[in-house]
Order: structure tokens, then C-alpha cells, then sequence
């Protein structure tokens, strides 16, 4: 028997209808649905919102699901009450279907587990406020903190480490101690600590009496028989241990440190191991997140189930919230047997996806059926390139775009408008030097750290990307010429 085929409804504007034929027509039989277009009136496809998208929406019987404009603005219970089949936004992009559909058939169920512990140390605690210590706690939590690992200063002992203690227990977190001062550690403990960092054979006799777990380390870093001595002696006297070979900087031991982790599994593949990542991102000139995901996949594919990393150096400030994302990638790929890649954006922080080239035909044939007064800024081939009616200007430069703008004979930029395209030009030419897709009033993509764009108000200084603007309130269309393929709209 024959299973029927998924037929979905796309909806989209004047202006984009003919790429998204096109781009159907290639992508049904190939990933295998059937579909139907419903084009709106309006011409820019992103403008809609999704109210306005319910009044005017007619899907044809049959139909299993609706996708709209990945950049249309409100809630999906609107049209999804109109249509009456489940409703979707596409990507922002109509030539990103190809890829949208890629992850969606992809089986992520389940996608988001792990079995990787993240403790996170706050450095010399006591030198912090009760305030900023609780502040910082919380924010680490946040991020993805399973532990909070309370750092004390060596050749002291902190009087107020019970009280810090109790007072992060009492807001409902995990808390560690880390310290190697027995009497720290035992006001850490009677306070609700769970786990101490660190013993070796110079306070594991004081170990049996906290009655909580530890982490053992070796008395000097390459020395892998002392980590295992004291471990040893430790679970005799019934403390349950985890074990730390301590993870060196490059040129001070790296590869070598790594090995001894590898050993310390292989002479005792059930015992619990932990590895401080932080060793490795604080003291090497690099950003964090790679660093994170490799040793984490390290971690995974080794069976270390806990990892204490830190947000001193400021290229680290974010090491928590990349483990938390992480974790999740490396147990996927681990446990599915499968790339990590293509299923985590958040980590992709400085090049962020592959930005799309719309070339120069297309964009001279935007600006030859362009009517109104705004611009339309793209970002490709190494320059920015300025689109508006009859005018298609590019340069690297944005002050000698403007200068050519000028002698174009376009003197109606005023003030606010040339504000505006100042500030999208800074964007598009940080976007060129990275690597980024740049588009006009959207936020690049920083991966976890993107915030979102500000808004900058109605505006004739571009055609507004997700606004409801005056035609969507409404119900009036843009002049429109002939068909044009897609600016910056979606489906």
C-alpha cells in the first residue's frame, strides 16, 4: 500500500511567489510532499503579520500543514484557528527551505539530554559580598549550572564560608567547596556542601570524616600512581570519590594529561572521573566555546561525567552556558552515532551560517521594479550593495557609498534616515568581515549570545523586515512592479 503524500501550504507575498514556485517545484519531489501556494496581497512577504495572515488565509482541503513567513510577526494561534491544520514559520529565507526541511526530517527526539555534570566555580568567594556571591550563583544556575563550586582563597581561612554555604543551599542550589583546608572544608559541609574539591594524600585522612563525596587528585599533576593510591585508600574507608587527573595547559603537559585520563578509564572504567576544562580555556588565547565542546565530546566519548569549568578571563565569560549547549551536542552524537553537526546554532558564535548571495542580476532587477522611497542593503561578494528604486550602488566602504549616494542625486536622506543607514552599514560590513548573512534590520547571528535587534520605528529608510507596518494594519499593498524574485523575504 502506498503511504500518502504530506501536502503542505506555503503562504507568501506577490514578490516572492515566483522564487517559491521554483524552489517547490525542486524541493517536493525531492524530500517528498505535495503542495499548494497561496499568494497574498501584499508585496513584501515579511510584512505580514499573523492575524492579518488569518483573515485572508484559504487553505484547500487536503492540506496537512500551513507554513507562513519565517519573518511574519505574532503568534501562530491565529491562523492556526483559521486554518485548522497545524501551522509553521518557514526560515526568513525562502532559498533556506532546502536546509529547514533537512532539520526538520532529521530525528531529533529527544534532543536536548545529557549526562555530563557542570560545575561551576566562583573564584575567591570571599572576597565577594553576600549579594554578588548569591547574584553570581544564581546567574550561573541560570546558564546551566548543575553545582556551584565555592572557591577560597589559598593560605587563608575564610570565617564566613559556613555562612555563604547555607545561604546557597537555602536558595535551592547545589553547592561544592573548593578548598584544601580542612577547616573550611568541614564549616563547608556541616553548612550543606555535597562534594569537596580537592583531596590528595595531604588531606585524605581528614576525607572519612566530612561525609560527603570528594574529588581526588594527584599530588603533583603527572604523577598518576599517587591519584590512584589515595583513591584507593579513600574508597577503604567507604568515601565515595570522584576522580580528577587534572587537565594541564598546552606546553605544560596537555597531550600528556589527557593520556593519564585515558589510563585512569581504562584501569577503572566504572569509577566516577571528573576533568577542570577550565584549566584549558582560562589559559589559552582562544574563545571558549570550541574549546568546551571538544573536551566535553572527550568527556562523553571517555565516560567523565562531571566537568568543572569558570567565567574568569574574559574570552570565558560565557564557558558555562557553552557547556550547558554543549553537553547536549556531544550526547547526541555520541549516543546517536551521528555528526555534531548542523544541530546546535547556539555554539556557531563568530561565523554563524552560511551567508546567502543574491548576485548582481537579481539585485539590478530589484532595483529596476522598486517603487517606493527606502533603500534595501545587502551584504555579499565583499561589498555592501545599496538598492533602491532605478539606483544599485555597492562599495566596501560605507562613507564612499554615501558619497556615492550623493552624486547619485538622491537628496532627500535626511538626518534620521542617513542615522539609520549608518547603523545598518556597520552591520553589514561586520558581517563582511566575519563571514556572517547579513540581514537588513534583523540582529546578526551571534549563536547564543544574539540579542535581539532594537527596534527603530516606522521609517521610510528601508523596507521594514518584520514591522507591522501601516499597509499589514491596514489591509494595503505596496505599489508593485513586475514580478521580482526575493529580497529579504521569506515564503
Amino acid at each position: 500500500m502506498t503511504a500518502t503524500r504530506e501536502r503542505i501550504h506555503f503562504v507568501t507575498g506577490r514578490l516572492a511567489e515566483p522564487s517559491l514556485r521554483l524552489v517547490l517545484a525542486d524541493l517536493g519531489p525531492r524530500v517528498g510532499f505535495d503542495y499548494s501556494v497561496d499568494v497574498l496581497n501584499i508585496t513584501v512577504a515579511a510584512l505580514m503579520t499573523t492575524p492579518w495572515i488569518a483573515r485572508r488565509l484559504a487553505v484547500p482541503p487536503g492540506t496537512d500543514r500551513v507554513v507562513i513567513p519565517g519573518a511574519a510577526t505574532g503568534p501562530l494561534e491565529p491562523v492556526q484557528a483559521a486554518a485548522g491544520v497545524p501551522v509553521e514559520r518557514g526560515p526568513a529565507d525562502l532559498r533556506r527551505l532546502d536546509e529547514w526541511f533537512g532539520a526538520a526530517s532529521e530525528d531529533r527526539a529527544g534532543y536536548g539530554s545529557h549526562d555530563i555534570e557542570i560545575l561551576a566555580e566562583i573564584n575567591h568567594a570571599p572576597r565577594l559580598t553576600a549579594a554578588d556571591l548569591l547574584a553570581t550563583a544564581r546567574r550561573l544556575a541560570a546558564d546551566g549550572a548543575d553545582i556551584i563550586d565555592v572557591g577560597c582563597d589559598p593560605g587563608s581561612t575564610w570565617g564566613g564560608v559556613g555562612d555563604a554555604v547555607r545561604m546557597l543551599v537555602a536558595e535551592g542550589l547545589r553547592v561544592s567547596i573548593d578548598s584544601f583546608n580542612p577547616v573550611e572544608v568541614a564549616a563547608a559541609v556541616a553548612a550543606g556542601a555535597e562534594l569537596v574539591l580537592s583531596v590528595n594524600s595531604t588531606n585524605a585522612d581528614a576525607a572519612p570524616d566530612w561525609g560527603c563525596a570528594v574529588v581526588v587528585v594527584p599530588d603533583v599533576p603527572d604523577d598518576l600512581e599517587s591519584l590512584l593510591d589515595t583513591a584507593a585508600r579513600l574508597v577503604d574507608r567507604g568515601v565515595r570519590c570522584r576522580l580528577d587527573p587534572v587537565l594541564e595547559p598546552i606546553g605544560f603537559g596537555f597531550a600528556a594529561s589527557l593520556g593519564r585520563a585515558i589510563e585512569v578509564r581504562r584501569r577503572l572504567p566504572d569509577a566516577e572521573m571528573m576533568l577542570g576544562i577550565g584549566n584549558l580555556t582560562e589559559l589559552t588565547d582562544v574563545d571558549s566555546a570550541g574549546v568546551n565542546v571538544v573536551l566535553l565530546g572527550f568527556c562523553q566519548e571517555l565516560g567523565i561525567r562531571s566537568v568543572l569549568t569558570t567565567e574568569v578571563i574574559h574570552w570565558a565569560a560565557s564557558s558555562v552556558r557553552e557547556c550547558h549547549l554543549g553537553r547536549q551536542l556531544v550526547h547526541h552524537a555520541v549516543t546517536r552515532r551521528t555528526l555534531p553537526k548542523h544541530v546546535e546554532p547556539g555554539l556557531v558564535v563568530l561565523r554563524s551560517g552560511r551567508p546567502q548571495v543574491h548576485g548582481t542580476d537579481l539585485l539590478d532587477r530589484l532595483a529596476a521594479g522598486i517603487r517606493d522611497p527606502n533603500f534595501r542593503l545587502f551584504a555579499e561578494r565583499g561589498a555592501i550593495h545599496l538598492v533602491g528604486a532605478g539606483l544599485h550602488l555597492e562599495d566596501r566602504d560605507p562613507f564612499a557609498l554615501f558619497e556615492r549616494l550623493a552624486a547619485a542625486g538622491r537628496t532627500d536622506v535626511d538626518p534620521s534616515h542617513a542615522f539609520y543607514l549608518g547603523y545598518e552599514m556597520a552591520k553589514a560590513v561586520t558581517a563582511l568581515t566575519l563571514g556572517k548573512d547579513y540581514r537588513q534590520d534583523q540582529a546578526l547571528d551571534w549563536g547564543h549570545l544574539t540579542q535581539p535587534e532594537i527596534g527603530h520605528g516606522p521609517s521610510r529608510a528601508a523596507a521594514r523586515v518584520g514591522a507591522a507596518a501601516a499597509p499589514v494594519a491596514t489591509g494595503q499593498v505596496t505599489p508593485s512592479g513586475p514580478p521580482l524574485p526575493p529580497a529579504v523575504e521569506a515564503p
